[in-house]
């Protein structure tokens, strides 16, 4: 597997829309053009990391990487729940993460209540990680917050 951290950025666009519909956990998604562009070496699954949507402040954050099996997806996603609660959408935002640390592969689940259950313990295991010193030091870095200010999209 790449060594990390993987740093990307990309404009958020409308998902499946079940992440908060049905997960009660909403999700950023990428295109399909920011999708394509991760390393073939980034594997699928769960990782955690820090994420800034536009200019704002960097939070944590869970990651899925893949066809998210319970739902037999047919096209790879990529999708960042950030741990923070904003008040509106952020469509056509551009969304910078760092992917820090991987959690587990992607799995299937037996019920939705199975999914959500390990989708809360993916979140719980973000935090715990991302409180340690050296993961802490990347949520400072100038891609966040470059010299000069502006974020500029890289796809």
């Amino acid at each position: 597997m790449r060594q990390l951290p993987y740093f990307c950025r990309g404009e958020v666009v409308k998902g499946f829309g079940r992440g908060s519909r049905q997960l009660g956990v909403p999700t950023a998604n990428f295109s399909e053009q920011v999708v394509e562009s991760f390393p073939s070496d980034i594997s699928t699954g769960i990782y955690y990391g820090w994420a800034c949507v536009g200019n704002g402040d960097v939070h944590k954050m869970v990651l899925s990487i893949g066809w998210n099996p319970f739902y037999k997806n047919t096209k790879k996603s990529v999708e960042t729940h950030i741990i923070h609660t904003f008040k509106e959408d952020f469509y056509g935002e551009i969304l910078s993460i760092a992917i820090i640390g991987y959690i587990r592969p992607e799995k299937n689940f037996d019920s939705l209540e199975a999914l959500i259950s390990a989708i809360q313990e993916d979140i719980e295991e973000a935090k715990r990680q991302l409180d340690l010193p050296e993961h802490r030091k990347v949520k400072e870095d100038n891609f966040f917050h470059p010299p000069g200010g502006k974020i500029v999209n890289d796809h």
